[in-house]
């Protein structure tokens, strides 16, 4: 079973940058694509990007797009959301997840694994 662990999470400012980091562990998850969503009370998850096992593949929702940044160290079997100019809009909790298969879906029951999220909490 792969298992998710996610870090990096925590408190700052408006217009500062933070990195999450998701390490997979467990048998063949090096061959899993992962990614990222979070979600707000209230709202349903939303899509933020998805990265397969190699990198070469990569999709980042529009919403995102030139703010956020999505990598992995296969050799650490982490993946990476580099989060840039951040705003209070972008307070959310954030969930790595993984998948077998690299798609485009950005609908979160499409995902198959979770991890066990974080807050990322933007101040004005």
């Amino acid at each position: 079973q792969v298992q998710l662990e996610e870090s990096g999470g925590g408190m700052v400012q408006a217009g500062d940058s933070l990195r999450l980091s998701c390490t997979a562990s467990g048998r063949a998850s090096r061959s899993y694509a992962m990614g990222w969503f979070r979600q707000v009370p209230d709202k349903e998850k939303e899509f933020l990007a998805f990265i397969n096992w190699s990198g070469e593949n990569i999709h980042i929702a529009d919403s995102v797009k030139g703010r956020f940044t999505i990598s992995r160290d296969s050799a650490k079997n982490t993946v990476y959301l580099q989060m840039d100019s951040l705003t209070p809009e972008d307070t959310a909790y954030y969930f790595c997840v993984a998948d077998r298969f690299y798609s485009e879906t950005t609908y979160y029951k499409d995902f198959s694994l979770w991890g066990q999220g974080l807050q990322v909490t933007v101040s004005a």
